[in-house]
């Protein structure tokens, strides 16, 4: 279960990014704020992705291997932090791009 609890963290960093990209829209939204916000959604999205994937591989691997020897649980639960930390770079970095928006003028 941890690992499917650890993959819903990640959809939650694609709401908060599209709350802070949709509070930055305003009036005369210029080019580079639109490019801006591309890139804060594609950067956080991509390392969700990513994150997604190794905690989805890791999590396979950590419950067989734990039915086995349950002295892994540990070492599972370290490797899966290390892969949730991929998308927490991500939404730092879309955070980033995305106060960036409206410095265009």
């Amino acid at each position: 279960i941890v690992p499917i609890v650890m993959a819903g963290v990640l959809g939650i960093y694609g709401l908060i990014i599209s709350v802070i990209i949709s509070t930055g829209i305003n009036a005369p939204y210029m080019l580079f704020d639109g490019y801006a916000h591309l890139a804060a959604g594609l950067a956080c999205g991509l390392a969700g992705l990513a994150a997604g994937m190794a905690i989805g591989i890791v999590g396979d691997a950590g419950v067989r291997a734990n039915a086995q020897q349950p002295k892994l649980f540990v070492g599972m639960i370290l490797i899966l932090i290390f892969a949730e930390a991929l998308a927490l770079y991500g939404l730092i970095v879309g955070i980033i791009l995305a106060s960036k928006a409206g410095q265009s003028k």
